[in-house]
């Protein structure tokens, strides 16, 4: 069974409530769209829930899958301790993307976990999923130092992992946009900052999965982005699939982009459109 669909979504420790304190309303759009995205993983009732994160165990040549039955976490680095989480890992599909990388001499797999708890990359997407979707399983993946097309190709072992166990799986591919669109942002601005969300943005929103693997190495690293390699890893993933997409939101207004996005295979979005 092919991958059910797919969500482009950021990470801002902001948009928790507990943590934000009233803050999280300067971005209340972006919270409305990621409330609207876990109402679409509740409804196609995934086995598992694949979550590529920048902040997972990463490495500059090997792709880390988190291994084990099972991982806590918590909001606690953030003075919210009280939000926290108790996830079960798929065992299964993990061995099953470490089996066909070491068949296709691919660098990934489950060795040399640094961090067992979850990282807030991962968390936030799971915050909005588990207030309406309680069953499922996880697999957490980070990102590595390698290139853009290795991202790719890796998403496709994802992809042929997931169709060969039979599971229904959602991706879930976490990461900001750029950290350099406003002077009073974290990280100050640079022009590369919002040509980097246009492009992006513009992007994800044809289903241009292929101009992803475009975008120049010093460029993104003036863009100061955070997420690119994850879309990049959810692309593969969807590869060879007609895909549709929709943009929920985008919004620069702390200085660091969030979008959101969702990709459904074509039959599913003209389900989604009849139903309105």
């Amino acid at each position: 069974m092919p991958i059910l669909g797919a969500f482009a979504v950021p990470h801002p420790p902001l948009i928790i409530p507990e943590i934000g304190q009233g803050r999280e309303e300067q971005i209340r759009e972006t919270s409305e769209s990621y409330t609207k995205v876990a109402a679409k993983i509740a409804k196609l009732e995934p086995d598992t829930i694949i979550i590529t994160s920048p902040h997972a165990t990463m490495y500059a040549d090997y792709f880390h899958i988190s291994p084990g039955a099972s991982t806590i976490g918590s909001f606690a680095a953030f003075s919210a301790p009280s939000v926290s989480f108790y996830e079960k890992y798929d065992e299964e599909l993990a061995e099953k993307i470490t089996l066909l990388s070491a068949m296709g001499g691919f660098p990934a797999g489950t060795a040399g976990e640094k961090n067992r708890q979850l990282d807030h990359g991962t968390m936030v997407p799971l915050y909005f999923i588990r207030k309406v979707y309680k069953k499922g399983k996880i697999l957490r993946i980070g990102l590595s130092g390698l290139s853009l097309s290795d991202h790719y190709r890796f998403g496709k072992f994802i992809k042929k992992a997931v169709e060969d166990l039979g599971r229904r799986a959602v991706f879930v591919a976490s990461g900001d946009l750029s950290h350099k669109l406003k002077d009073y942002g974290p990280y100050g601005f640079a022009g590369e900052g919002p040509e980097y969300d246009e492009r992006v943005m513009d992007a994800l929103g044809r289903s241009a999965f292929t101009e992803l693997l475009d975008f120049d190495e010093e460029f993104l690293s003036a863009a100061a982005e955070c997420g690119h390699r994850s879309f990049v890893i959810m692309a593969g993933a969807l590869d060879g699939m007609n895909v549709k997409a929709k943009v929920y939101s985008h919004q620069d207004i702390t200085g660091v982009g969030y979008g959101i996005c969702r990709f459904y295979p074509a039959k599913k979005e003209e389900q989604e459109e009849k139903n309105g």
